[in-house]
Parts: C-alpha cells; sequence; structure tokens
C-alpha cells in the first residue's frame, strides 16, 4: 500500500510539472508603431488607434494563458533608435525581453497602407536566443475599434500556434 501511494504522488508531480512547462510563458509586448503611408499620415484617430493597440492584444495574450510582462516605455525609447528599428532588429528588442523577465517579445506595427485598410504586424523574438519566431500580419478593413480587436484576436491564435508548436518535442 505504501509503494502505491508514493507511485501516485511521483505520478502527480510528474503532471503537474508538464503542465508547469506548457503554461506561464512569459511575453512582453511593446508599444505598436504606426507607419501611415496614405496621403494624410498621422491623422488623431489613426494614433489613438495604434496607441491601443497593445492594452488589446495583452489583454486577449492573458486569456489564451500566456504571462505578460511589462517594458517601460523609457526602456523601449531608449533601445528604439528611430522608426522601425526595433521591428528589424530582433537582438535589441530580445535584450529589451531578457530585462524584463521575458521569455519572449513581441514588436508590432499598424501598416497603413490606405484608407481602407491596415495591416496589423507583429514580429515574435526569443528573448533567450535573439531569433525571430513569429512574423505575424492581419489584414483589417475599416477603422471600428471591433474590427482593430477582431486583427488583434487573429494575432494571438497565430502567436498561440507558434508557441504551442515551439513546446512540441
Amino acid at each position: 500500500m505504501n509503494f502505491r501511494i508514493r507511485q501516485l504522488i511521483v505520478l502527480a508531480a510528474l503532471c503537474l510539472a508538464s503542465l508547469n512547462g506548457l503554461a506561464g510563458q512569459r511575453i512582453a509586448v511593446l508599444d505598436f508603431e504606426l507607419k501611415d503611408l496614405t496621403l494624410a499620415p498621422g491623422i488623431p484617430s489613426e494614433v489613438e488607434r495604434t496607441a491601443g493597440i497593445k492594452a488589446m492584444l495583452e489583454n486577449e495574450l492573458v486569456k489564451a494563458g500566456y504571462e505578460v510582462v511589462t517594458v517601460s516605455s523609457e526602456a523601449q525609447q531608449s533601445a528604439n533608435a528611430g522608426v522601425g528599428y526595433l521591428f528589424d532588429h530582433d537582438d535589441v528588442a530580445a535584450k529589451l525581453a531578457r530585462q524584463a523577465g521575458a521569455d519572449y517579445i513581441l514588436v508590432g506595427r499598424l501598416h497603413k497602407p490606405s484608407f481602407l485598410f491596415v495591416y496589423l504586424m507583429g514580429h515574435l523574438v526569443s528573448a533567450r536566443d535573439s531569433q525571430l519566431v513569429g512574423n505575424y500580419i492581419s489584414e483589417i478593413k475599416g477603422s471600428d475599434k471591433k474590427l482593430t480587436l477582431k486583427g488583434v484576436e487573429d494575432l494571438v491564435v497565430k502567436i498561440d500556434k507558434t508557441l504551442k508548436a515551439i513546446k512540441q518535442p
């Protein structure tokens, strides 16, 4: 009987360790950058929409079971050497993730080539080895907040799929 109880305890511990390995991945999300290529760039409503994407994304990541880690705006600004710099330099983004204690960092951009649609773009970078593990694009047609949220949800589905594939042996 005593041997049987020990077996059950060991089995339970292994199950908990296995679950712990899949849960709790820490993701840092940087402020999104607006890249507006239209004839009227930087209108206040687009600037406001872009500023709201980070919070939406963090909320959706938490719902999906990830732990969101904060990178201060000061740290992001200090590391950013110009428009598009962090989006194009995975090594610098990964350093921000490591400093914040994150496993991954998402660098995002709202790319607006037209008044009719935008592309929500994201680079998911591993803090451990500074490698780009995911390059995502979600098209959003229109500027309604509900449509933006749908684009964010689509981005989180793609991120989740990538991270689950990485965890597979």
